[in-house]
């Protein structure tokens, strides 16, 4: 019975089911697992109720994001053959799962278990669930693929403005060490177990009927497109995986060291407390950039095409770091308006990257695709804060102001950006060869938006 529940063919839409319905289930998903960008909430009780370290109390969450692009990688075939619902399921059992082992890590008083359930066993949750609603939005909305996607993964970004304040208010009623810590996640686990859940009994898959009216719930899927094994033998794949791999290492490197970032290019400038507060406030607001990044510059990117959409991130992006290089200390208009654009532009990387798979791969595996190029994402979740912490660093006893430490850190991003542009520029239509028999290439769709 919950075989068939859970089938692809019990998920497809009856007649007259609006597409405007799955945005919503999407978010439930995105918003749940986007908890993982709130996990600075969690960190320092951990760290204090286990005794461990700062690097010790951070290790759930990187093992997370390094689990979510290998789990995204091999499960996203799987994914695509069982469908939205089996797999929104498994994911919501997993990441739920991996709160519960983690709140049973707390209590033992052991990290391992906690790196165990919300690291590996959560971190299966993240990945699945990520990549889960995009092929099905994007089969839903082919006529605006970037605001379909866009809708989705800014739950992701914008996860932490509802995880944050519900990990404070919980903490502050159960406590933040031992029992009372458990019991936060125990609470969390249950909280997104139900939300994901239900947002898996409300999607639906397009019945693909040529031609009917998306009004009328049965939208015109575009068939075929590049298998997933043959996608990785393209340079097409290879070139956007060089794309998304440095735009995330330039966000994240802003992102992972916001607050003290903000308190060094304005070291001096106001007392201590007040440095740290505002430093508080401006991680906030970076969340909402990443967040309104996300929606705003996936949709524009319907209008101008995907490719030029990158070359906004990547080249815009560059700029923004030569500003804060040359301007950026002690000019908070300046540092605010170049780090909250890097951190929207590292946001709409992520939403606007299945679109352009599906322009160039086309629909026929494009979560499958989506998963293996998410392991991108993995290694800049290493790579940005390495260049960034390991150069800061190095410079800590050198002299000179705490904004000149970055100096090195922000040529590396700018160059890094640049090379990023060029695979960007070398990206062209995928050859025919490579699509299934009966598959129609995609690659006007792409001509088209690089010419816009």
């Amino acid at each position: 019975m919950t075989a068939s529940i859970l089938s692809r063919e019990r998920s497809i839409a009856p007649p007259g089911w609006s597409r405007w319905l799955v945005p919503p289930a999407a978010l439930a998903i995105h918003l749940s697992i986007g908890q993982a960008y709130a996990w600075s909430v969690l960190k320092t009780p951990v760290q204090n109720s286990l005794h461990t370290t700062a690097v010790g109390s951070a290790l759930p969450f990187q093992v997370a994001i390094l689990v979510l692009g290998l789990s995204a990688a091999f499960g996203g075939t799987t994914v695509e053959r069982r469908g939205p619902r089996w797999s929104m399921v498994v994911a919501a059992l997993f990441w739920g799962a991996g709160f519960l082992v983690a709140a049973l890590g707390i209590v033992a008083g052991q990290l391992w278990l906690v790196v165990l359930g919300y690291g590996v066993i959560g971190g299966i949750g993240l990945g699945i669930g990520y990549i889960a609603p995009v092929s099905t939005l994007i089969k839903w909305f082919p006529d605006r693929p970037g605001l379909a996607t866009g809708l989705a993964i800014m739950g992701f970004g914008g996860g932490a403005l509802v995880a944050s304040p519900l990990s404070t208010a919980l903490l502050a009623g159960f406590g933040k060490t031992g029992g009372g810590l458990a019991m936060v996640f125990v609470v969390l686990g249950l909280i997104y177990l139900v939300w994901m859940l239900l947002g898996a009994a409300l999607v639906r898959l397009p019945r693909g009927v040529q031609g009917a009216a998306a009004e009328a719930g049965e939208v015109a899927v575009p068939q075929g497109g590049v298998p997933a094994a043959a996608a990785l033998r393209t340079p097409q794949f290879w070139l956007l995986w060089v794309v998304l791999c440095f735009n995330v290492t330039a966000g994240i490197g802003v992102l992972e060291r916001a607050a003290p970032l903000y308190q060094d290019f304005f070291a001096g400038s106001s007392p201590a407390t007040v440095l740290a507060a505002a430093g508080a406030a401006f991680v906030s607001v970076l969340s909402l950039a990443n967040m309104l990044g996300r929606f705003l510059w996936s949709t524009a990117s319907d209008v101008i095409g995907r490719k030029n959409m990158y070359r906004v991130y990547l080249g815009v992006g560059a700029v923004m770091y030569l500003l804060l290089l040359l301007i950026g200390p002690g000019n908070k208009a300046v540092f605010l308006i170049a780090t909250l654009l890097i951190l929207s532009f590292y946001g709409a990387g992520f939403a606007t990257l299945p679109a352009y798979l599906k322009d160039l791969f086309g629909v026929y595996q494009v979560g499958a695709i989506h998963g293996r190029l998410l392991t991108a994402w993995s290694v800049a979740g290493v790579l940005g804060p390495l260049i960034v912490d390991g150069v800061v660093d190095a410079n800590s006893g050198t002299g000179g102001t705490l904004a000149s430490h970055y100096t090195v850190a922000f040529v590396i991003m700018i160059a890094l950006l640049v090379v990023a542009f060029v695979c960007n520029e070398l990206v062209r239509p995928v050859a025919r060869r490579h699509f299934v028999d009966g598959a129609e290439s995609p690659a006007a769709a792409v001509e088209e938006g690089a010419s816009r």
